[in-house]
């Protein structure tokens, strides 16, 4: 006969040993569906106190968080925001006014999310985001915060962050990627997005040709839906750009801090959003162009000063990597392009690939601290497959050293891949900094 299980709390010391814990807390990394979760979540009593906006989408996620960030602290509002992943420290998950949460504070919450979790009769196991993210979000409830922030982990319908009711959610783009859960057609795709929008709250669509999946769905269920080109809309010229919505305009803003051709998309629905909480956050013109200017996220088309040029960006999807190589070619002139390649073995690795192989004149490759990465001889015979030649390294920073010992001044250096190669060549050149 099964013994019940065990419904004394797991208490760490440090957050090290919790989040190697919590690495094998849960049979499988990636279990969909949000029974367990909204069981620990009910034992545990969470409740915003304050207007919650989540951000979902394939691509820019990232990028839309950091814009409603940065305006919200520009008008002087106390903001908490959630991203995942990580690139060098988990505190990157989990902001307060700007500032990553300390550990102290995060291990508080992780004590009492696993606690509320014991409480239960025959206690669930959660997976590693799902727990994370419950224990942020629980910091963030209680931290008197004005506005919270969460980036949606996958999809949507099912991911950890829907257990919150936004008063606002923005889907920024559909595209094809993890399809293993998704689905394999962006209308399919489109539908899971959808399902964190809620009856009667505001909902963004930052996709200038969202699937009808989407618009079917925010009609059904009743949400205020605001759609690229039909409620909102900007322009741009050389110098600066505009954007109007409904009964609302700005004019002369200029552009966000962040680079990248896919930038003023992600500032455009930040923008309806935030004119859309109008009466519980209001912003003034002002705060956008300053939260505009200020806004910093890196990893995502970050430019380093010096040279060669190094740009480092996470794309790891097609639809990432075309607007990656987009982004590129809009860049001055450089006689060589090197790129630092490595990537999960789940993704779909010839479509990100493609738009940058009339870019880049050599390729080197790299193995990643993951067993869910492809090795380095196997992105290498991939782009043997395009008649690309390439070169097989170790970890990140051997990739990148030897891409800098090729590269002469005027030659560019491009990181991309995934997450951990990009946080592979920034935790390099950090250590070779002191």
């Amino acid at each position: 006969m099964l013994e019940p299980q065990q419904s004394q709390p797991i208490l760490f010391s440090n957050l090290d040993e919790w989040l190697s814990h919590l690495e094998t807390a849960h049979p499988v990394g990636i279990d969909m569906g949000l029974g367990r979760i909204t069981r620990v979540k009910e034992s545990l009593g969470l409740k915003f106190p304050c207007p919650v906006i989540t951000v979902g989408g394939t691509n820019g996620k990232g990028s839309t968080c950091a814009f409603l960030e940065s305006i919200l602290l520009a008008a002087g509002y106390k903001v908490a925001c959630h991203t995942s992943p990580h690139l060098l420290r988990f505190n990157e998950r989990a902001r307060i006014n700007g500032a990553d949460v300390g550990d102290a504070d995060l291990l508080n919450a992780f004590e009492r999310v696993e606690q509320a979790r014991c409480r239960l009769s025959d206690p669930p196991t959660l997976t590693y985001f799902e727990f994370t993210t419950l224990a942020i979000m629980d910091l963030f409830a209680n931290a008197k915060v004005d506005a919270a922030i969460l980036e949606v982990g996958m999809g949507g319908r099912l991911d950890a962050v829907n257990i919150v009711d936004a008063d606002c959610a923005i889907v920024t783009s559909i595209d094809l990627d993890h399809m293993a859960y998704l689905g394999n057609t962006r209308e399919a795709i489109a539908f899971e997005k959808a399902g964190i929008f809620r009856p009667k709250a505001i909902a963004i669509c930052g996709d200038p040709m969202p699937p009808t999946s989407l618009i079917n769905h925010a009609k059904e269920i009743g949400a205020d839906l605001y759609l690229m080109g039909k409620d909102y809309s900007f322009t741009g010229d050389q110098q600066q750009w505009g954007w109007s919505g409904r009964g609302k305009r700005f004019s002369g803003l200029g552009y966000p801090a962040l680079r990248g051709v896919n930038q003023l998309l992600n500032a455009s629905a930040v923008i309806a959003a935030l004119m859309a909480l109008h009466d519980r956050l209001p912003v003034s013109a002002q705060d956008i162009r300053n939260g505009l200017a200020l806004v910093e996220l890196p990893g995502r088309f970050q430019v380093l000063p010096g040279r060669p040029t190094v740009v480092l960006d996470v794309a790891h999807n097609p639809h990432a990597a075309a607007t990656l190589a987009q982004s590129i070619e809009a860049m001055a002139y450089h006689p060589y392009t090197y790129a630092v390649f490595g990537a999960m073995a789940d993704k779909d690795i010839e479509g990100v690939l493609k738009p940058m192989l009339d870019i880049v004149d050599y390729w080197y490759c790299t193995d990643l601290p993951t067993p869910r990465a492809a090795s380095a001889h196997d992105l290498v015979k991939r782009l043997q497959a395009f008649n690309k030649e390439a070169l097989v390294f170790p970890n990140p920073g051997a990739a990148y050293q030897a891409a800098l010992d090729k590269a002469g001044e005027g030659d560019r250096i491009t990181v991309f891949g995934s997450f951990y190669t990009v946080a592979g060549v920034m935790a390099y050149r950090n250590n070779q900094a002191h």
